[in-house]
């Protein structure tokens, strides 16, 4: 029996000692709360941004999908240029982009500026996503060490959206800090500023630096593949507001697929490609990718269907619907800590697949939601003891059982050489498929209530016809909020029994492909030399 997993060691000058190893992974998991709930925070301020500086509302979705677009499109990038630049240069350089950027978009004067700098925080993030979870492989020992430190790392990722939901409905509400006038909205944009600085600065203190190798950047493929990548998320977001048949949407997304076809093509013959095809050559780790782009598409809508549901139909304030989503991230921290634990003694495939099981069970029970199909309609809604903080419990344990294995079995037996790239790959695959998620939740939901439109407008009109009892102004208009309430529900419940399908599929390809065992990830080094 040959033994070369110390191959892979972390390098020369890492962190000793538990208390050291703590405060590395308090500076990683405050990066990646910090990139991950940037997505959200910002959607409850929107219409305060467009008042203040504006903003037609069809260019209010870019305030979201800017920084999406950005996001999705350079992980790839971002993450091999700290494999090859060394990890915690990488990491410091886009939490510094990512602080000044925030600084700027909440200075923001006009909508030009606020754009441009959502897309700069975009770059910052995908700088430093993939190297805050590389660096964790190089800094934490393999066993539970580090099975902890990606419990912690994924339980950012999972709560992040809750967060953001939750720390932007207070910071918009403030109107002073500190005794000084500010409009509430810059806050959830200046608060990254001093945490982004701040972390950047500690890194050297508590981070060890990965090897670099200048000189092999793939210039080729960071060319398609960003572009490719770009393409296809933009198409994806478009779907989701304009439809799949706009002229847009088509080209962007045939674009997107032709230069992703041309990247692939190109990585096989270059030297040092940006994507390595090995990354994607053992099974378990093909697998975790593949469910990792499912199971965000579901948990998405989640958050963007349940927030509007509590909001609108339920009537709460835009705080109170951000503390609706606190059992969440109590939920899913929980079932990440646990799960980090039972990963040590029970196979990833049980832990991810039971995880993804109840999932399921959460967003079908979340398809439920009651709403009226009669004409005239009722006014009838959900409660949120009975109907909602069941299923969001059910969800955020599914999630932290989900996450933590297959965050492990995606990077796990990497190349050390391969680490930021694979990062990479695992956040792609999560932002693509969540926008791929969006969009055709957006397509069902949208179908479903454009015919339930057409039915309560056929039926209103027959029973005007029928003579019935005319109705005042004030009956008319409460009639129709009712209605509305009623069609957007059954649109969200269409959405969220097909999000309960995207996650019965990552359930199945983690069941029968997922097949590493719970000793192997107590092993470094790259599968193909790990000591048989």
């Amino acid at each position: 029996m040959s033994d070369v997993t110390t191959a892979t060691d972390a390098p020369t000058g890492a962190p000793k000692g538990h208390s050291r190893l703590g405060w590395a992974l308090v500076l990683i998991s405050v990066a990646q709360l910090m990139v991950v709930l940037d997505g959200t925070i910002v959607n409850i301020a929107l219409p305060f941004i467009q008042k203040d500086l504006d903003i037609a509302s069809a260019n209010l979705r870019w305030v979201v999908t800017g920084y999406a677009l950005a996001f999705g499109s350079l992980l790839l990038l971002g993450g091999r240029l700290g494999d090859l630049f060394g990890r915690r240069k990488v990491f410091m350089t886009g939490l510094i982009i990512f602080g000044i950027a925030s600084l700027l978009g909440g200075l923001a004067t006009s909508e030009g500026t606020l754009l441009a700098a959502r897309a700069l925080q975009g770059l910052g993030a995908a700088l430093a996503s993939p190297a805050a979870l590389a660096l964790i492989t190089t800094t934490f020992p393999a066993g539970p060490l580090r099975n902890r430190a990606f419990a912690v790392y994924a339980a950012m990722s999972g709560v992040g959206a809750a967060v953001g939901l939750l720390l932007g409905g207070w910071l918009t509400g403030l109107d002073s800090v500190f005794g000084l006038s500010v409009e509430g909205w810059r806050l959830t944009l200046l608060i990254n500023m001093p945490i982004g600085i701040v972390t950047a600065l500690l890194a050297p203190r508590f981070l060890a630096e990965s090897e670099s190798h200048p000189g092999e950047l793939d210039l080729p493929g960071a060319f398609t593949g960003t572009l490719g990548l770009l393409g296809l998320v933009y198409g994806l977001s478009r779907a989701g507001t304009d439809g799949w048949t706009d002229t847009w949407t088509i080209a962007s997304l045939v674009a997107g697929i032709a230069l992703l076809v041309l990247f692939l093509v190109t990585e096989r013959r270059m030297e040092h490609p940006l994507l390595p095809v090995r990354v994607f050559m053992n099974r378990t780790r093909a697998a975790s990718f593949v469910a990792m782009f499912f199971a965000p598409a579901a948990m998405f809508a989640m958050f963007f269907y349940l927030s509007q549901y509590i909001q609108t139909v339920m009537g709460f304030s835009p705080i109170k619907a951000g503390v609706a989503f606190l059992p969440f991230c109590f939920g899913l921290v929980a079932a990440a800590g646990i799960s980090s634990n039972l990963v040590n003694r029970i196979d990833p495939r049980y832990l991810a697949g039971a995880g993804t099981l109840m999932a399921a069970g959460a967003l079908f029970g979340f398809s439920r939601l009651p709403f009226d199909t009669s004409f005239p309609v009722s006014n009838v809604q959900g409660s949120y003891l009975t109907d909602l903080l069941p299923y969001i419990l059910l969800m955020s344990f599914g999630m932290g059982l989900t996450f933590v294995p297959l965050t492990l079995t995606a990077v796990h037996h990497l190349r050390n050489e391969d680490t930021g790239i694979g990062s990479g790959v695992l956040n792609t695959m999560q932002q693509v498929g969540g926008a791929l998620g969006l969009s055709l939740l957006g397509t069902v939901a949208t179908q479903t209530i454009n015919s339930r439109v057409d039915v309560l407008q056929s039926s209103a009109e027959k029973a005007a016809a029928a003579g019935g009892p005319a109705l005042s102004q004030a009956q008319q208009q409460a009639a129709q909020v009712v209605a509305s309430h009623q069609v957007f529900t059954e649109g969200a419940t269409a959405a969220f029994l097909l999000a309960a399908g995207l996650m019965v599929i990552a359930s199945l390809v983690t069941w029968i492909f997922l097949n590493v065992r719970h000793k192997e990830l107590a092993t470094d080094g790259p599968e193909a030399v790990v000591a048989v």
